[in-house]
């Protein structure tokens, strides 16, 4: 195993147990400069190598998505206002905020989970955009509210987009702005949108061909096409720019294993030099929370081209994202409650075409990865599982090359 060749420490953080958290850091990499946002609302900003901190901005609240640019860096926070900070990336000065509860609603219940937040966010030339949402229950009927938001730089809205479901992930390219939503309670939503980056306009749709109201995990742009991981059919998917399947794969989906009818949600996508890379998460079954069977490919990463696998490798451990660079794919892999080993935890990068290249350990979980000018950035959280009574890790910010 190989590991980081810098690390700086972030303050105390509460360990996260044998199920993975919610988010609670993020990180970005951009102009030679490495940000970290963390669970006290705190942004710094670092050189690569770690040896100097730059500038620190304090915030009111958990930092849970971030995007970067040589001119912009953007703070997605998750809280009772749920806000969206704007900063200057080379003095942390704050340029401009927006509230996203205006839009969604504030918290009816004082809990984590319910809190509004900001899910993701990225930069376009011209715009700031952002999704939010925000969760409540009415009975027993469960209720989301979100948007999509267009900003000019200057942080004046200039379009959005309201939907009754969860959006989990949003990516841009040329343009255009692709949505994935992961939980869709009426029929006639759709699990992805792409919207035109300047307009807000919608340019096309596509939803899985199922009766679940769980519809898309992840989506990433693959050269004007778009990759996508379904939660309806536990498939990877490959659509044109029109949203037009061109070709269809089978992950994690359902399996009779031992009497129990098992799946694991394939969560997340990114594309290195043609490739998608689709990753699964935990296995779940149709008839109990805690099955005693585990799916064969639950933790796994799966490389498709053209429709056909080129390679597998399994993670050992929930991944909170995936993300490319150089022709390569980045995977971390966090804590799998069920295995609960201390030794899968770690970040892997793969060869797009080739597979399994490198592993680096680490003693806590991956939660927050970013990729930026051959820097590679993770932020390592504490972990005790249940039944070991040990800490494992620190709340710390490692870097490395991207590419060694």
């Amino acid at each position: 195993m190989a590991a980081f060749t810098n690390r700086t420490e972030l303050g105390d953080l509460e360990a996260a147990a044998s199920r993975h958290n919610w988010a609670r850091s993020a990180v970005a990499a951009a102009a030679g400069r490495v940000f970290v946002g963390t669970n006290d609302g705190q942004v710094s900003a670092f050189d690569s190598a770690l040896d100097s901190e730059l500038w620190s901005a304090d915030g009111a609240t958990s930092v849970v998505s971030m995007a970067a640019t040589d001119d912009c860096l953007v703070v997605g926070e998750r809280g009772e206002d749920s806000s969206l900070r704007v900063l200057d990336p080379e003095t942390g000065e704050r340029r401009w905020e927006y509230a996203t509860t205006d839009d969604i609603g504030t918290a009816t219940k004082e809990s984590l989970f319910f809190y509004p937040y900001v899910v993701d966010v990225a930069v376009t030339d011209d715009r700031v955009i952002a999704a939010a949402r925000r969760y409540e229950r009415d009975g027993d009927e469960r209720v989301w509210s979100s948007v999509v938001l267009g900003f000019d730089r200057d942080g004046a809205v200039q379009w959005r987009y309201r939907v009754g479901a969860s959006p989990i992930a949003l990516t841009v390219e040329n343009g255009r702005v692709a949505v994935a939503y992961n939980r869709c309670p009426k029929p006639d939503q759709d699990g992805l949108v792409v919207l035109d980056s300047e307009t807000g306009d919608t340019l096309t749709t596509w939803d899985p061909d199922t009766d679940e109201d769980r519809r898309v995990g992840d989506v990433a742009f693959a050269d004007g096409d778009i990759a996508v991981c379904c939660h309806g059919d536990k498939r990877g998917y490959l659509l044109d720019s029109d949203g037009h399947e061109q070709w269809g794969f089978d992950l994690a989906t359902k399996q009779d294993i031992d009497g129990e009818t098992v799946y694991a949600y394939p969560n997340h996508v990114c594309v290195a030099d043609g490739v998608a890379v689709f990753v699964t998460g935990n296995t779940f079954a149709e008839s109990t929370r805690d099955p005693d069977a585990r799916h064969p490919d639950e933790h796994t990463a799966f490389a498709v081209e053209n429709g056909e696998q080129l390679w597998t490798h399994s993670n050992g451990g929930f991944a909170r994202a995936a993300r490319s660079s150089d022709g390569r794919a980045i995977i971390p892999s966090a804590q799998n409650f069920r295995r609960r080993s201390a030794e899968t935890h770690g970040v892997h990068t793969f060869d797009a075409e080739e597979g399994h290249v490198e592993t680096d350990s680490i003693a806590g979980i991956p939660t927050a990865v970013a990729v930026g000018d051959d820097v590679l950035a993770v932020v390592e959280e504490p972990v005790e599982y249940h039944d070991e009574g040990v800490t494992h890790g620190a709340y710390r910010l490692h870097t490395r090359p991207a590419t060694r």
